[in-house]
């Protein structure tokens, strides 16, 4: 029998070329693509010479994109990922030091949020002769241990590789857990600079195209039959449709159950988008940021069908919003459908629907609670109309996010099909969640799961490499323009045209409001109230900064001259930034529910006193 024929590869050759060799047969291109769409990397000593040169090689099979900041750089990739509804995903790669701890931040919001990036960081030499190398964290208790071990609890699957061999089992380790609907989250390789370089006699075979399949599970019989048991003799159910049906693609399949019979959807920050929002069924936005709509029949509901969520906070109102429900939770990862004492189905969101209304057969909501879920639906909308209709505002009053979000869709044709919103953090998610108007799964990108200050331009980025032909969106409050804007310059350079709308209330308002709901004063959040030099607090110049990054740019002061502008930006050649000064203290009175946020229970102040009086009264209302 002869030998299994061999090449010869370092380490990061080995991995590259596997990577490369990747495939996926995705609906939405209709035949197979690569299931990496690329890597992004800042170059240093600890990467550069060993992937740096792998990377190189094969530059025509697997894009290097080089970005300005390493946290940055893996927002984009998880925002791609995102986009694609995890069924394509791009690698990062960054030296040791602080490029890697820099990418912590991301690989716990990949982590949160449930979705793939596959993180590359250099690491120190194995062979520990230059030791300790320039940027090394020793441990002295602990001479194994490396910065990159901070990447351990943020991870699904860690490993590092101290022999050019191990690819060969930690690769397809890796691929399985990037690309399984349960485990699906960051995956950590740490390669040492040393090992990157040496050589290995890997197979042949080992780099041969392969097509990576998604499996989607179906429910078990037993598990069918409870949840069959417990919905039958609902009369007033309410499904919740979390970002498990669009990973899933379940929209239909969702549509086809809620038409059906006749049960009304409410959608968390990650569900959303999963039921277009004129669809009479839809309720809207549930929760803390909820609509009154989704809100007031979930306060009513006899049994809750939480398909593809995890069930946060904001979206229970801290567990306190549908207490009086049956739960059943449809989920493929068993951790998430056991919560908060549901009846689990663990299953894919669209085999779990599409086997439960063939089980339900003609059963159907009570005619009643239809007849008020279109009612409170339609309601819903026409304030939404109504709020995001407003275009005057009178002097010296400024406008609110409400009123911006409304120019924002106004300018476009029809914005509920081409524009894809991107957002994370501060008010702006509260708002989009109840306001924003999409028809197209997808078209609403918020990352709220870890609700991350400075997703949001890089976010975009990675949404408009995985959509380019779409027009993306970034709403952004001034707060989280300037923890991370620099990916600007990159989206000229890719000539990857962003469309930045910059909402300055001159602070974080959203937390300067919550401080305020929990009897403190106003502190350290609007720049008015901070501690401050001889100079005050500065003037920033939005636009002109972004000009200076290669971005056109402008500010304005009103509704209208937005809507001018962002006519200027749909038509401009490249990433376009448009500035308006908001009110700080305005938000959509309409929805929400209680948030638990712990308030002192001793304080000075009466202010403080009285919160933790109602903090302590509202608490009643939890179920544990």
């Amino acid at each position: 029998m002869s030998a299994a024929k061999t090449i010869r590869l370092t380490m990061a050759q080995a991995l590259v070329r596997y990577l490369a060799a990747l495939r996926v047969d995705t609906a939405e291109a209709g035949n197979e693509v690569p299931l990496f769409g690329g890597v992004f990397s800042i170059f240093g000593h600890g990467n550069v010479a060993g992937l740096g040169e792998a990377l190189y090689q094969h530059r025509e099979q697997l894009p290097t994109y080089r970005a300005h900041n390493e946290q940055a750089m893996a927002h984009a990739a998880i925002a791609y990922a995102k986009t694609h509804m995890r069924r394509r995903m791009m690698a990062v790669t960054s030296s040791i030091g602080p490029g890697a701890t820099n990418l912590l931040t991301a690989a716990a919001l990949a982590h949160v949020n449930r979705l793939p990036v596959l993180l590359l960081p250099g690491d120190i030499f194995v062979s520990r002769r230059p030791d300790p190398v320039l940027q090394q964290v020793e441990n002295f208790q602990d001479g194994g241990v490396s910065a990159n071990d901070a990447f351990k609890p943020l991870s699904r699957y860690f490993d590092r590789i101290y022999y050019p061999e191990q690819l060969l089992t930690a690769l397809p380790r890796a691929i399985q857990v990037l690309t399984d609907a349960a485990q699906c989250g960051p995956v950590t390789l740490a390669l040492p600079q040393d090992v990157q370089t040496m050589a290995y006699d890997y197979p042949v075979d080992f780099f041969a195209p392969k097509t990576v399949k998604f499996r989607a599970q179906g429910p078990a019989v037993d598990e069918l039959q409870a949840a069959l048991d417990l919905l039958k003799d609902a009369k007033q159910p309410l499904i919740i449709a979390g970002g498990g049906v669009l990973y899933g693609e379940a929209t239909e399949a969702l549509r086809c159950f809620a038409e059906k019979h006749a049960v009304p959807v409410a959608e968390t920050q990650a569900g959303k988008s999963a039921l277009a929002w004129r669809h009479p069924l839809q309720l809207g936005a549930l929760g803390v940021t909820g609509s009154p709509a989704a809100n007031a029949l979930a306060q009513k509901a006899d049994v809750v069908i939480a398909v593809g969520t995890r069930l946060q906070d904001f979206t229970t109102g801290s567990h306190s919003l549908f207490g009086q429900a049956k739960l059943l939770s449809i989920n493929v990862n068993a951790v998430d459908a056991i919560k908060w004492q549901a009846t689990p189905m663990l299953s894919d969101a669209r085999l779990g629907l599409a086997a439960l209304s063939q089980g339900l057969k003609d059963w159907r909501a009570g005619t009643d609670w239809h007849a008020l879920a279109l009612e409170q639906a339609n309601s819903w909308r026409a304030t939404v109309d109504n709020i995001t209709g407003r275009r005057e505002i009178e002097a010296p009053a400024l406008p609110y996010d409400g009123e911006v979000i409304g120019a924002v869709q106004r300018s476009s044709i029809d914005s509920t099909v081409h524009d894809i919103v991107v957002c994370a953090a501060g008010t702006l998610p509260a708002e989009l969640h109840k306001l924003w108007r999409t028809s197209t799964p997808g078209g609403y990108h918020v990352e709220y799961g870890y609700s991350c200050m400075g997703y949001e331009i890089a976010g975009g980025l990675g949404v408009k490499l995985a959509q380019p032909d779409r027009d993306v969106i970034v709403m952004v409050g001034d707060g989280s323009y300037l923890m991370m804007n620099s990916e600007i310059a990159t989206s000229v350079m890719l000539d990857k045209k962003l469309i930045i709308v910059v909402l300055d209330n001159r602070g974080y308002g959203c937390i300067n409001r919550l401080q305020q709901a929990c009897g403190g004063a106003p502190f350290n959040n609007m720049l008015e109230d901070c501690l401050q030099g001889q100079h005050g607090a500065p003037a920033i110049d939005f636009a002109a900064h972004a000009k200076s990054l290669g971005a056109l740019a402008e500010n304005v002061k009103t509704i209208a001259q937005l809507e001018a502008a962002l006519q200027r930006a749909r038509a401009a050649d490249r990433t376009y930034l448009v500035c308006i000064d908001t009110d700080p203290t305005r938000t959509t009175e309409e929805g929400g529910c209680w948030w638990e946020v712990a308030v002192p229970e001793v304080s000075q102040r009466q202010q403080v006193q009285k919160a933790r009086a109602e903090y302590e009264q509202t608490r009643h209302s939890q179920k544990i």
